[in-house]
């Protein structure tokens, strides 16, 4: 299934698939970091993948391969129960509009909601309770998981899997003040996904004040992000949970984004561009890693804590120099 190289009893009979610390008798696990080699000592496994070059002697067997972490998740998938599939058709409970133009073999679960004029590609799923609201399009094969909202004149591509919670395309956060308070400004553009996006659980995604929210080509987006509006994400970028986008920010392509980083409004980051978790970014960016807040080239980051850690032995060092020169 691998093509790994067995250094081992043949005849072990593997029944499942565990990590280095919780696998135990008749179960394989996988080596592909140093870090874990402690794990790797004490793991119960009976079999291992490891990299082609490992030279180490361990108790389990050792399956030697390119790429351990792949080949364990070959081997997972294989054991693994069969993914749910659900059935073409309407459920009874479900309200879809007859103008709404269904594809083939398309299934909408119950309660679902379809509203006037939306479509919905060959092969998509539409899960229980979710909205599809007018005139938006979902493309085919798309999966869309129970309690996700997605409000009119939505664009969505082909393979995109939004799951539960998500809300794409409410309002934008718009408003201006006007004698003492603020009056709403209509947000009145549309949110496009393009083919292969991932959208996870409770993020949400504000449709444009005009013009479009745009999400590029194979992006993947965590749990609990916030995009605003007229946010473009550019193809193939990885966004980490709790992330915060303000309005009109433009992403590159390949960019990777940690966890609980923020950026403000109108600013660009360049493609290939990496940002650490809790970074805060408030001016534009391109390229290499990028940390702290205000985000600083890691490299700078990593020397300003060194600093700030080294403050205290410095203080002491300076009042003793003071008290030998008979300094207050």
């Amino acid at each position: 299934m691998c093509d790994g190289k067995l250094l081992g009893d043949p005849a072990q009979q593997i029944t499942g698939a565990a990590s280095l610390v919780e696998a135990t008798d008749g179960e394989v696990s996988f080596f592909n970091n140093p870090k874990y080699a402690a794990q790797l000592r004490r793991t119960r496994a009976s079999a291992v993948f490891v990299p082609s070059d490992f030279s180490e002697q361990i108790a389990a067997a050792q399956i030697r391969v390119s790429n351990p972490a792949k080949a364990f998740e070959q081997v997972v998938l294989k054991l693994a129960p069969k993914p749910i599939e659900f059935a073409p058709g309407i459920h009874p409970s479900a309200i879809v509009d007859p103008s709404v133009r269904l594809g083939t073999r398309v299934s909408i679960q119950p309660h679902a909601v379809v509203e006037t004029g939306a479509t919905i590609g060959d092969f998509t799923v539409i899960g229980a309770g979710s909205y599809i609201g007018h005139e938006t399009i979902v493309g085919a094969n798309c999966i869309i998981y129970p309690h996700v909202t997605i409000r009119e004149r939505t664009r969505i591509g082909a393979r995109v899997v939004i799951h539960s919670g998500a809300i794409i395309g409410a309002d934008g956060f718009g408003f201006e003040p006007a004698e003492g308070r603020y009056e709403k400004v209509p947000q009145v553009g549309l949110v496009q996904i393009d083919d292969d996006v991932e959208i996870g659980a409770n993020t949400t995604i504000d449709r444009a004040r005009f013009g479009r929210t745009w999400i590029q080509e194979g992006a993947k987006i965590d749990n609990l992000v916030q995009v605003a509006h007229n946010v473009v994400i550019g193809k193939h970028t990885v966004i980490a949970a709790q992330t915060g986008i303000a309005g009109s920010v433009r992403i590159g392509q390949r960019v990777l984004i940690g966890g609980q980083a923020g950026i403000i409004g109108h600013i660009e980051i360049g493609d290939n561009t990496a940002i650490g978790a809790q970074s805060g970014i408030s001016k534009n960016i391109s390229g290499g890693a990028w940390w702290a807040s205000p985000a600083v080239p890691l490299a700078e980051a990593k020397q300003q804590i060194a600093w700030v850690r080294r403050l205290g032995k410095l203080f002491a060092r300076v009042k003793e120099i003071e008290k030998k020169l008979g300094l207050s």
